[in-house]
């Protein structure tokens, strides 16, 4: 059985080797907590409290279909497959039990039995054990006879081991070793398909008919490039090496012979036994056998496994708690299933001393776990080192590609395209050449067909292999020497670019939350520039925009409403008010003590009197059993963080409980049952004590039914000191109200008669309406007779083979019916700081925000307005569909409705934005700010647009009024299961905004499908928990919340961040800032290395289309390397087109992203236009300047070479938006070291352009034809951009025209909190 999955499963029953809760489950009255789960400190519901239903939980784990699960027989222990003849005695806290052979009756509470009871459950008992032990045999034959089934004998790990199956328990995180890391980097690194290329071009320059540049020189881009990557992965692989040599050589207390003695992890082995102590990480996944706590009980935190920080409870086995390691001798045999991934399963049995036991996950700790709040306990090594659960789960999550990155891709197919018609000019020219001079081949310059020189090759031929192979060997040639055509150092430099973005962003202080102390977290560097062109954001709800710290706000008790109006303002204002108090000493206790929880609750004064009040009557009685199932219905744990002293004590001071809870709404359950007095002060393995008012109340808990989400609510069955037996309910009203007895229509018949339940149904509709988390409390009595039959019928369900989760099912409807109807809570969720301000932002920037929710429909609603999500203006479209047809119908009746025509999923790209989608509301540019602002905006080409179509009749009239689409999980089951996923689309993409209410994790991850897989726009998933996880997976961009439910979220996600409000911040100000960035990053490498390949095919062609450069070839291989590389990098990371003020200020500066205004395909072209013309200026001004001139061929290389660098490097200057000293220094730097480059270059004698720079740079002309060449070459540039600027501005140039000249307004002074 799986613990940390919920109650009932519609598909485990098929699968009898996962079910791992095989066991006898005798309910006894004590101790009832088996070994085979745990305490239901389960993932559920901290990972998935989202959904608001909080107790219906739909899990969903790596790599495994959707599994639910009973907890119930957490609750129940026993001897599975037989005890053993002699009475084991157990002692837990004051009290002790007997356990024997064939009855499995404890003694312990048997107090409050009576003689008749006692005998007829023990006959019962006597006759359900066998056939339940009968159904236990028969599964640990089943497992035995697993032929890969994992056998470990106890203490043995020679034997365990004898055929070397098993792996040590080191483990290895790193990529490489010494010897691997040459062959496997390379092999890692040529998985690029442009280095391939660059490789090719390398192999051909080593062949002499090819040889253009020196052999050397050729191979230094393709070296450096592979270099540079190679240190920087050798780098994080040797800080991998030092963890795991960190982790590796700790130590842990290993059964050695009769002692437990230190040895390192590296050296444990399968089947040794170990013993961890309090605080201490578990070194390796191991069977429990025994704990500090009598009963068997230990407490572990998985953070450092799954990222929530909860406590949760595993178990041994009752048949080992009481072995003595280091004074018996220790043997045994386990028998488990292969190593794998789930962490949340485990399949096992064990055979010890003849007996045959059964093992499940709440038996075994996974390595990486901590110990806490438990001295010591000792388990059996099953899983090592890279065999361990946690290891398994260690893959990274697959990378994402950035989108424009993706049509960069593009680009470079057309400068593939340019290259090979370059190179086929270059052939066929040179063919023709060489076939109209083919008689002169002797004299002409460039080629040469004979050896001249005396000898044995006298009139031989030399390097002249036929025309054909000419033409071939020139076309191969021409490819080298235009190699740069395709910018390898693009790559290097986009990486390090987003480096550089990372580190500014991560170092932003305005988006580091100081509450949870996390800064900015950039988890992938791939994808920074998408943050500038999301068009969706799909968002969680509960601990995403809103705090997910509960506040108890409301309580409606026997009909009657408590808690002021105040609550539905603001539960947390700490005002003077006559009804509400600020609690703090809770109670106060006969021994003279008082309890404090952590959690501070505010409690009526109505309600308080009435709980204080000595009255009998009805009130009073619901009153109190409401309390209580407050207290007891959970699974939450009791810590005592302060030792309790006597309030008299000069130093004394109140015990502070910690409720460690699955989820935050039992943690404010239980801080408001304790606020009125019912304070939860312990659970063990079987019972719980509660403090009511004072008096110390035990519960023996007889079973539990966890929340499922068929089921929607939780029950557990307790007994009280009288004998009296009740089942205390919670759960959503829906599933509560439909079981209900009809004694719970009306109330106190002698007084004025109301109906509780159409009351509580009016005040759960108050507290929806005010955005608060409801659930609905009941109870009922059970009698003798009830009980038997229930523990009867689940004892049987539970070691069922087959359809066990449906017999479950049945057996928990057995006794959750007829229930008396106790009361209702309502409990606040508050919104995070800045949400309404950020998403009126996002909105306003032409994003489109879409919520995620599991809550109740009118809660939902009631956040969205409160958030600003949803306007009263707004016609709110609401599906509510329980079939098939009927949602077709409904879809079809919107469409027709409000004239939302069918879209065109091939023209959805093409789509115009609505005007009214971004509405000027003043804080958007206006014309009254500067001139022209807008133009731009109402032109915006948006790919999937959203705007209804032109309505037809009764819609005329809304064809201008908003539509906000709600819609329930229900209705998206049949939706995105059937064909009517289009017809969804087709109105969500009308709508300004979606809200979806009581979705599961995977209908998630299916909505934001609809919207990824039918357009090409943008998407991005922000969540906090582990029901986020296939969301944040499947969209374009994931960002995770470190919130309240762990840090799955967080670990799955390429960005994380603390608050939802830095959301604002990221993609307006960074998300612009990348973009623009890495735009014209990619446009101004393809312009810098086109126009030097431009230049050389132009002298190409002027030198009988031979192939030859004026250039040195180290020149050559530097231009892209080092001379032009730095201010491109340096720009890419500085440079801000804007301030981030007026970028936060003005949302719609954003669309320019939408607009893709930074890089397109126009951009591209008109890139390529300007750098023919640059290319022609460039070689042609020096040329002619010198054609008369007494230079050679290396001097006007020379001139060439330096005259490019200074235009690249200008160019980049005139787009340079904001000049910071760095900018400066790689700018005008770059050009110093080229000069620098060249005079050592031509200081060297044996290169044939020594001394040229010397002899070039004492004459005037050669500087006037440097500052000529970049006059000319970007003078078209210039007056372009003028004339755009004045009159076809963007808002960009707008925005930073006004910004300069300060006629820009801003709303406030000062920066808010979190944005500036």
């Amino acid at each position: 059985m799986n613990p940390d999955q919920p109650l009932l499963c519609s598909d485990c029953s098929t699968d009898p080797s996962s079910d791992t809760s095989l066991s006898s489950l005798r309910p006894g009255s004590f101790g009832c907590l088996c070994r085979l789960a745990s305490h239901s400190y389960s993932k559920v519901a901290s990972s998935f409290s989202d959904t608001e239903d909080t107790f219906s939980h739909f899990v969903n784990s790596a790599g495994s279909r959707p599994r639910f699960t009973s907890l119930d027989s957490h609750y129940f222990h026993g001897s599975v497959f037989g005890c053993s003849s002699k009475k084991v005695v157990m002692e837990t806290n004051h009290s002790s039990s007997e356990v024997t052979k064939g009855s499995f009756e404890i003694s312990g509470p048997a107090r409050y039995m009576s003689h008749e009871r006692r005998a007829s459950v023990s006959g019962i008992e006597k006759s359900r054990s066998q056939r339940i032990r009968h159904k236990s045999l028969e599964v640990f034959e089943f497992l035995s006879s697993e032929e890969n089934a994992r056998t470990i004998y106890i203490n043995d790990p020679r034997k365990s081991n004898d055929k070397y199956e098993f792996t040590g328990n080191e483990i290895r995180t790193s990529k490489y070793t010494v010897i691997t890391f040459l062959p496997k980097n390379l092999f890692i690194q040529f998985h690029r398909l442009a280095y391939l290329y660059f490789l090719a071009i390398a192999a051909l320059n080593q062949l002499p008919p090819l040889a253009v540049f020196g052999r050397t020189v050729s191979l230094f881009p393709l070296l450096f490039v592979l270099f540079v990557t190679a240190i920087k992965d050798g780098y994080e692989d040797w800080r991998r090496h030092r963890s795991d040599r960190k982790e590796n050589n700790r130590h842990a207390d290993v059964l050695q012979g009769a002692s437990f003695q230190a040895k390192k992890w590296k050296k444990i082995q399968v089947g040794e036994v170990l013993r961890i102590k309090e605080d201490e990480t578990i070194p390796c996944d191991m069977v429990l056998l025994r704990t500090s706590d009598p009963s068997g009980v230990a407490y572990v935190q998985t953070m450092n496994l799954d990222g929530e920080s909860n406590l949760k409870t595993r178990y041994a086995r009752q048949e080992t708690t009481m072995m003595d390691f280091e004074s018996d001798t220790v043997s045994g045999l386990i028998k488990c299933e292969q190593p794998n991934r789930n962490i949340y399963e485990f399949t096992a049995a064990m055979e010890l001393g003849g007996q045959k036991i059964a093992l499940g996950q709440s038996n075994i700790v996974l390595r990486g776990c901590q110990l806490k709040n438990t001295d010591w306990v000792v388990g059996v090594a099953v899983y090592a080192g890279q065999e361990t659960k946690a290891m398994l789960n260690s893959a990274i999550s697959p990378s994402k590609r950035s989108k424009l990155e993706g049509n960069m891709n593009r680009e470079t197919l057309w400068l593939s395209v340019f290259l090979l018609i370059m190179c086929a000019v270059v052939a066929g020219g040179m063919g023709l050449w060489l076939g109209n001079h083919k008689s002169k081949l002797d004299t002409v310059p460039y080629y040469r067909k004979r050896y001249f020189n005396s000898g044995a090759n006298d009139g031989k031929n030399y390097k002249y292999y036929g025309l054909p192979l000419e033409i071939f060997f020139s076309f191969l040639s021409s490819i080298i020497v235009f190699q740069i055509m395709i910018p390898i150092s693009l790559y290097i430099s986009m990486e390090l670019v987003r480096l550089g973005q990372s580190y500014f962003m991560i170092g932003d202080t305005q988006m580091y939350d100081a509450d949870s102390n996390s800064r900015f977290q950039c988890r992938s560097l791939n994808i920074n520039e998408d943050l500038g062109q999301v068009r969706y954001i799909f968002s969680d709800k509960t601990g995403t925009l809103t705090e997910n710290k509960m506040d108890f706000c409301k309580a409606s008790i026997y009909g009657k409403n408590y808690g002021n109006a105040a609550y539905a303002l603001d539960c947390s204002t700490d005002d003077a008010s006559d009804v509400l108090v600020h609690k703090t000493d809770i109670t106060e206790v006969k021994e003279g003590r008082s309890w404090k929880t952590k959690i501070k609750v505010k409690v009526d004064h109505e309600l308080v009197s009435l709980l204080h009040k000595d009255l009998v009557g009805k009130e009073r009685e619901v009153a109190h059993e409401y309390f209580l199932t407050l207290a007891a219905c959970n699974t939450v744990i009791p810590v005592i963080t302060q030792s309790p002293a006597p309030t008299n004590s000069a130093t004394s001071e109140c015990p502070v409980l910690d409720y460690q809870g699955e989820s935050p709404d039992e943690q404010a359950l239980v801080s408001a049952a304790s606020a009125y007095g019912y304070t939860l002060i312990e659970r063990t393995s079987g019972h719980i004590v509660i403090d009511v008012h004072g008096e110390k109340l035990r519960l023996d808990v007889l079973g539990l039914h966890e929340f499922d989400s068929v089921r929607k609510r939780m029950s557990v069955i307790v007994r009280f000191a009288d004998g009296s037996v009740k089942v205390l309910v919670k759960g959503a009203d829906n599933s509560i109200f439909s079981i209900l007895s009809k004694a719970s229509d009306m109330v106190d018949p002698g007084g004025p008669s109301h109906d509780i339940k159409n009351s509580t149904q009016n005040h759960l509709n108050e507290y929806s309406s005010l955005g608060l988390r409801t659930l609905v409390i009941a109870a009922k009595n059970i009698t003798e007779a009830e009980l038997e039959e229930w523990q009867q019928t689940y004892a049987e369900a539970s070691t069922s083979l087959n359809d066990r989760v449906a017999k479950l099912r049945k057996t928990a409807a057995l006794i959750e019916s007829n229930l008396n109807l106790l009361g209702a809570t309502g409990i606040e969720d508050k919104l995070q700081e800045g949400v309404p301000e950020t998403i009126e932002a996002l909105r306003e920037a032409g994003l489109k925000v879409w919520v995620l929710t599991g809550d109740k429909q009118e809660t939902a609603i009631s956040i969205g307005l409160s958030c600003k999500l949803l306007t009263l203006d707004m016609q709110q479209v609401i599906i509510n569909g329980n079939s098939e047809e009927e949602c077709r119908r409904l879809l079809a009746d919107v469409k027709n409705k409000y004239g939302i025509k069918t879209v065109d999923q091939k023209d959805a790209t093409k789509k115009i934005i609505k005007n009214g989608d971004n509405k000027d509301d003043g804080s958007s540019l206006s014309s009254n700010n500067f001139p022209g602002s807008g133009l731009q905006a109402s032109k915006c080409i948006n790919k999937t647009g959203c705007h209804s179509q032109q309505p037809s009749g009764k819609a005329t009239g809304m064809k201008n009024t908003p539509l906000a689409l709600i819609i329930d999980g229900t209705s998206l089951v049949h939706i995105l299961a059937k064909d009517l996923e289009n017809e969804l689309f087709d109105i969500a993409i009308s709508c300004k905004v979606v809200l979806c209410c009581r979705v599961a994790p995977l209908q998630k991850a299916g909505v934001v499908d609809l919207i990824k897989s039918r357009t090409n726009d943008m998407t991005l998933a922000i969540g906090d928990g582990a029901n986020d996880v296939s969301m944040i997976q499947m969209a374009d961009v994931g960002v995770g919340i470190s919130g309240q439910e762990g840090r799955q979220a967080v670990m799955a996600s390429d960005f994380a961040m603390g608050q939802f409000r830095f959301l604002k911040r990221l993609l307006l100000v960074h998300g612009h800032w990348n973009y623009h960035r890495i735009g014209y990053l990619v446009l101004y490498n393809f312009y810098r290395n086109a126009v030097f390949v431009l230049m050389l095919f132009w002298y190409i062609l002027c030198t009988a289309f031979s192939t030859t450069s004026a250039l040195t070839d180290w020149s050559s291989v530097f231009y892209s390397v080092i001379y032009t590389s730095v201010p491109t990098i340096v720009v890419g990371i500085f440079d801000k087109d804007l301030s981030h003020r007026t970028l936060l200020e003005y949302p719609k500066l954003y669309m320019a992203g939408h607009r893709q205004e930074s890089y397109n395909l126009h951009l591209f072209w008109l890139t390529m236009i300007d750098t023919l013309w640059q290319s022609l200026v460039l070689f042609y001004v020096p040329l002619l300047t010198y054609s008369n001139g007494p230079v050679d061929i290396w001097s006007i290389g020379s001139l060439w070479t330096i005259s490019v660098v200074v235009l690249v490097n200008v160019h980049l200057a005139m787009d340079v938006h904001r000049w910071v000293l760095f900018i400066h220094l790689a700018t005008w730097g770059s050009i110093v070291i080229t000069y620098i480059c060249l005079v050592i270059l031509d200081s060297i004698p044996r290169y044939p352009n020594y001394w040229t720079i010397y002899h070039l740079a004492t004459s005037p002309t050669y500087w006037l034809t440097i500052f000529l060449v970049t006059i000319l070459a970007l003078l078209p540039r210039f007056l372009l951009k003028i004339l755009q600027q004045m009159f076809w501005p963007s808002d960009i140039q707008i925005a930073r025209e006004a910004e300069k000249f300060g006629k820009l307004s801003y709303h406030s002074s000062k920066p808010k909190q979190g944005v500036e």
